[in-house]
C-alpha cells in the first residue's frame, strides 16, 4: 500500500520446543498478543485489516512472480512470456505461456498462496472482533470486499475453489473443491453485505482503500462472470447491469481525457480509477526480506525492454517479458493508433527515435517486434542502492478502470434485458475518448458504425472495444475463458501450442503440497460437473 497506509505484521504464536523436561515445557507465550486477544479495539482492527490488503500488492511470492496482469495477458493471445534468448528464463511462465503448467508449477502454488494468506487475514478480521462502533463496521465491510476479491482471483485462476469463511483447524485436511454456484454465492454475498457501509470516497491519504464504487464494479464484474459462464443466465445480466449501472450514476468518475496518460510515469489513483492496487517504495526487492513483502511493483523490472540501449531518454534496460504478439498489435483497427500506441512500443518506434535493441538479447520464439508499454521500466524510478533489483518502483496497479465499468455496463445491457441503444451510449464514450485529447465529437467511429463497417454484432463491437481498451491490463485471458472463447481465439492459424492444449488448461492446476495435504480430496483440475 502508499507510505501512509502501512503493513502491519502480526506474528500470532510462534514456539520452538526442544527437550524432555517437564518444567522445561511449562512456558510461557513470547508475544504480547494472540489472534484471541488482539482484536480489542479500533486501532488493532484496523492494522489487521491493513493486513488483508497486503497480499494484494504482492507481485514476488517465495521466489516467483505472480501478477495477475503477466497471467491474464501471457495466457492469452495478447503476450507471450518473452525473457532471455534462452527460452529457459522463468520456466514456470513458460510453461503457462506453453499450457504445459503441471501441479509442481511454482508460479501456481504462488498465485493459490498469495490468495488464501489474504483471505485468513480477512477472516481474522471478519471472525475475531468483539467490539462493535461504525468504524468497525466500515472495517468489517471493506474486509469482506477483500475476502470476495480474494476467493474471485482464484476462482478465475483455478477453477472452482474452496470457500474459506473461518479459520480451519490445523489438522483438517478435508478441504475439497466448492461448486461454481457456491463460491459465487459467497462472493456476491459479501459484496452486497459491504457495499451499504463503505464510503463514496476517502481522503487522499487513504488512497486505495476500498469504496462503495469499487464493492458495486466488482460485484457487477462477479454477476457478469457468472452470468456467462451459467449459459447466459438472463437475470444474472441484469444484476451486473444494475450494480454497473449503480457506479455510473455515482458521479464518481470520468473518463481520463488523454488516454496516455492513464499510465504515464507518476500516474496513479486518476478520476477513472475505481480500484486500485496500490505500491510504495516502502521495501525495496533486495531479496534479503520475507518475498511476500516487498511493497514495490516488481512486474515493472520484469517486463522493461531487454536489451534496451542505455542513451534512452525515458526508459533503462529490463528483463523482456510480457511481449505482446502480432496478434494484439493487428487486431487494432485503422482508427485505433492512438490506443495501441498507448499500450505497445514497437521496434520501429524505438529504432525510428535512434535507440537500437539488441536483437540478440530477445527471446527468439516469443519476440515478435514488440513491448508492453503501459509498465514502462522508466528511468525516473528512484534507485536507492544502485542495481536494477533495488529499484524501487511504485507504479500502481489499476484493477478496475471507469472505461471497464462503461463496457461491461454495455455487455450486461446487451446481454440482459436492457436496450441496445443505451448500450450503444456507453461504448461511444469509450471510443471517443479512444481517438485522442479533446472533443472529438463527430471526429470518431461510434459503435453503430462500426456495425455497418465490419459486419459486427454489438457484442463483437463490446469484445473488441474490451481488447483495445484493456490491452496490457490483465483481463483478455479471462474475458475469453468467460466467454467460451479461448480457444478459438488462440489458434485461428493452427498456432503450435494447440497441440497442448486441454480445457482443463483454461485453468491453473491446483499445487501438488495442496493435493497431497488432503489426501487427493482437492484435485489439480475442477471435473466439469463443479461448473453449476
Amino acid at each position: 500500500m502508499k507510505t501512509n497506509f502501512k503493513i502491519v505484521k502480526v506474528i500470532l504464536l510462534v514456539s520452538l520446543i526442544t527437550g524432555c523436561s517437564e518444567d522445561f515445557l511449562k512456558v510461557d507465550p513470547q508475544n504480547k498478543y494472540l489472534s484471541t486477544n488482539f482484536y480489542v479495539s479500533e486501532n488493532q482492527v484496523f492494522q489487521g485489516l491493513v493486513a488483508a490488503y497486503d497480499p494484494m500488492q504482492w507481485t514476488f511470492v517465495d521466489g516467483f512472480w505472480t501478477s495477475t496482469v503477466m497471467l491474464g495477458e501471457i495466457w492469452s493471445d495478447n503476450a507471450n512470456a518473452g525473457g532471455d534468448n534462452s527460452n529457459f528464463d522463468q520456466p514456470g511462465w513458460q510453461q503457462i505461456d506453453d499450457f504445459t503448467a503441471t501441479p509442481t508449477t511454482a508460479e501456481a502454488t504462488s498465485f493459490w498462496k498469495k490468495n488464501y494468506y489474504g483471505i485468513n487475514k480477512a477472516n481474522q478480521v471478519l471472525n475475531n472482533v468483539t467490539i462493535t462502533s461504525e468504524a468497525i463496521s466500515q472495517y468489517q465491510a471493506e474486509a469482506k470486499f477483500l475476502r470476495a476479491f480474494y476467493h474471485f482471483d482464484l476462482f478465475r485462476f483455478f477453477g472452482p475453489v474452496p470457500v474459506i469463511t473461518s479459520q480451519p483447524a490445523p489438522d483438517d485436511k478435508s478441504a475439497k473443491r466448492n461448486t461454481m454456484t457456491e463460491v459465487f454465492t459467497q462472493i456476491t454475498k459479501d459484496l452486497e453485505e459491504a457495499i451499504p457501509l463503505l464510503p463514496l470516497s476517502y481522503s487522499a491519504d487513504f488512497s486505495g482503500r476500498i469504496t462503495k464504487g469499487a464493492a458495486q464494479a466488482l460485484l457487477g464484474k462477479v454477476y457478469l462472470y457468472w452470468a456467462d459462464m451459467k449459459n447466459d443466465d438472463v437475470a444474472l445480466f441484469d444484476k451486473a447491469a444494475a450494480n454497473l449501472k449503480a457506479v455510473v450514476t455515482s458521479n464518481q468518475y470520468t473518463l481520463v481525457d488523454d488516454y496516455t496518460q492513464l499510465f504515464a510515469f507518476g500516474a496513479a489513483n486518476t478520476s477513472e480509477s475505481v480500484f486500485e492496487i496500490q505500491h510504495s517504495s516502502e521495501v525495496p526487492a533486495d531479496f534479503s526480506t520475507p518475498f511476500e513483502f516487498i511493497n514495490g511493483n516488481m512486474m515493472v523490472q520484469l517486463c522493461g525492454i531487454r536489451g534496451l540501449c542505455s542513451n534512452h531518454p525515458l526508459y533503462i534496460e529490463g528483463w523482456g517479458f510480457l511481449l505482446p504478439t502480432s496478434s494484439l498489435y493487428n487486431s487494432y483497427l485503422a482508427d485505433d493508433v492512438y490506443r495501441r500506441e498507448a499500450s505497445i512500443i514497437s521496434q520501429t518506434e524505438l529504432a525510428l527515435g535512434g535507440c537500437n535493441v539488441s536483437a540478440a538479447a530477445q527471446n527468439p520464439l516469443d519476440f515478435q517486434g514488440y513491448w508492453q508499454q503501459k509498465f514502462a521500466n522508466y528511468k525516473s524510478y528512484t534507485v536507492p542502492n544502485g542495481g536494477e533489483i533495488n529499484v524501487l518502483k511504485d507504479a500502481n496497479q489499476p484493477v478496475i478502470r471507469y472505461a471497464d465499468v462503461l463496457l461491461m455496463l454495455a455487455e450486461a445491457q446487451v446481454r440482459g434485458t436492457g436496450t441496445d441503444a443505451e448500450a450503444m451510449t456507453y461504448i461511444d464514450l469509450v471510443r471517443e475518448r479512444a481517438k485522442g485529447p479533446g472533443n472529438n465529437t463527430g471526429n470518431f467511429k461510434t459503435a453503430s458504425t462500426l456495425m455497418t463497417e465490419q459486419g459486427w454484432s454489438l457484442l463483437e463491437v463490446i469484445w473488441y472495444e474490451r481488447r483495445a481498451e484493456l490491452a496490457g491490463e490483465g483481463d483478455r485471458w479471462f474475458d475469453l475463458v468467460r466467454s467460451g472463447r479461448a480457444a478459438a481465439s488462440l489458434f485461428p492459424n493452427g498456432d503450435v501450442r494447440n497441440a497442448n492444449f486441454d480445457n482443463q488448461d483454461l485453468y491453473l492446476p491446483i499445487p501438488q503440497r495442496e493435493i497431497d495435504l488432503t489426501g487427493g480430496g482437492l484435485t489439480a483440475y475442477p471435473d466439469a460437473s463443479l461448473f453449476q
